[in-house]
């Protein structure tokens, strides 16, 4: 039997591309007979508001929109569950820089001086390195100075816009060290931000997770089996998926898993992030 209501995701348009993105994965699950539609949203706060309260059947989830559902979910006796991630969302981790010619060695070096992250919410380039920091003992605000990179807050640092003002602090000098995805700071080299060898990592932190479709209990299952059915299927060798997978930004679907979260999460509840947000909403 075909089925006629749609399966609606939810997705945050952090970027222009995310419109071709996802109607180019609507006409392809149209073609599987999937019946299938999107909604955006400006942040991802909404989107989780949104999706709690039934206006989206699954949500393209941030790694802090999915500690967000977590949260919420808890407080309201809701059951999230990860359906499924891309090959790029596992085991990433973010990088601690210095210029070359730091007189900094190891972490502890850097107490007393300032550090360049991205947005306030973005996960890699903020919260987890802020925690690798304050694990080391380094409490961020009192031993050393943060220099935040606020662009477009709500979208979780997903347009590395911040990453990028962060590094560009960094050549600048008015920053002493700059916390980014390890990924962004090797692009930043190849796209001239970094000159060849002017920077040097300092620390690292343990691998972590990034987004997922996450999806709660009380979702349509027969559509949701059939969706990520059809995602794990695809084939970066099929020239109609690869346009998208590229756009997206991954070679393969995965099934969802959650181990990759233990640190953001810890990075939330040692600094208290979402107190705030979830006062407004759990009741």
């Amino acid at each position: 039997m075909r089925q006629t209501s749609p399966l609606v995701l939810g997705a945050v348009a952090y970027d222009a591309k995310v419109v071709t993105i996802w109607d180019g994965f609507r006409e392809w699950f149209g073609a599987k007979d999937l019946a299938f539609d999107y909604v955006l949203f400006t942040n991802y706060e909404r989107q989780v508001e949104a999706h709690f309260a039934g206006a989206v059947h699954v949500a393209w989830n941030s790694p802090l929109a999915w500690i967000e559902s977590l949260r919420l979910a808890k407080a309201r006796k809701r059951k999230p569950r990860a359906l499924v991630m891309r090959d790029t969302d596992c085991d990433l981790t973010s990088v601690i820089v210095v210029p070359a010619k730091s007189s900094a060695r190891e972490l502890a070096d850097l107490r007393g001086m300032r550090i360049g992250v991205g947005a306030q919410d973005s996960p890699q380039a903020t919260l987890i390195p802020l925690l690798t920091l304050a694990e080391a003992g380094l409490e961020p605000g009192r031993d050393l100075e943060v220099v935040h990179h606020d662009v477009l807050l709500g979208k979780h640092g997903d347009h590395i816009g911040g990453e990028r003002d962060a590094a560009r602090a960094l050549v600048r000098g008015s920053v002493d060290a700059a916390c980014l995805l390890d990924a962004n700071h090797l692009a930043f080299g190849r796209d001239g931000t970094f000159a060849p060898g002017s920077t040097r990592v300092l620390a690292q932190t343990p691998p972590y997770d990034h987004c997922n479709f996450t999806v709660l209990d009380g979702a349509p299952e027969r559509a949701l089996a059939r969706f990520r059915e059809l995602l794990l299927g695809m084939s970066y060798d099929d020239a109609a998926v690869r346009r998208l997978l590229d756009l997206e930004g991954l070679k393969a679907w995965k099934p969802g898993r959650t181990s990759g979260y233990a640190q953001l999460g810890r990075a939330v509840e040692r600094f208290r992030f979402l107190e705030p947000w979830l006062a407004s909403v759990a009741g």
